[in-house]
């Protein structure tokens, strides 16, 4: 089960982390929630479907969603290629495919370098970030899959 990150408990700590792209921004989650990392394949599209789920695939032997992760977080949504992959991840006991456009890196980083999300607005709901990291190649998106797919959701999912 995937847990949250408060960077100001984790001073000292370290981070295992998957970094990847969504279009030409860069993401990244704890590697604690992902079970594997998959090439693209086509998936089969599921009628009346929430809007960003693709379709399911057949993971060995298990039926799983597929989820276009940069719809879900609000950008256009991803045309799949042959450098695309499947990140299959568990989340509220589920597991779930996330479709990105390529996985960058792994990487460990100190805790103390993920920074909160600044306020933008009253309206502005950041709880599917836990923080952004900044490193010499720019700056990573730290992504909260707990949040983004909340226990409910994840049952309709699985439904």
């Amino acid at each position: 089960m995937a847990t949250t990150i408060n960077s100001t408990s984790y001073s000292g700590e370290t981070l295992e982390i998957i970094a990847f792209r969504l279009h030409d921004q860069e993401f990244c989650v704890k590697t604690t929630t992902i079970r594997e990392i998959r090439g693209w394949a086509p998936s089969t599209p599921i009628p009346h479907a929430p809007a960003d789920v693709i379709g399911v695939m057949n993971l060995r032997g298990s039926v799983i969603p597929i989820i276009d992760l940069a719809y879900k977080l609000g950008m256009k949504s991803t045309v799949a290629n042959e450098r695309s992959a499947i990140v299959v991840a568990e989340v509220h006991n589920m597991v779930i495919g996330m479709l990105v456009d390529r996985v960058s890196d792994i990487l460990t980083i100190p805790s103390s370098q993920v920074q909160p999300v600044p306020e933008i607005s009253a309206s502005f709901d950041k709880s599917f970030s836990e923080g952004i990291i900044a490193n010499e190649n720019g700056m990573i998106c730290f992504l909260n899959l707990a949040k983004m797919f909340k226990g409910t959701e994840a049952d309709d999912l699985a439904a």
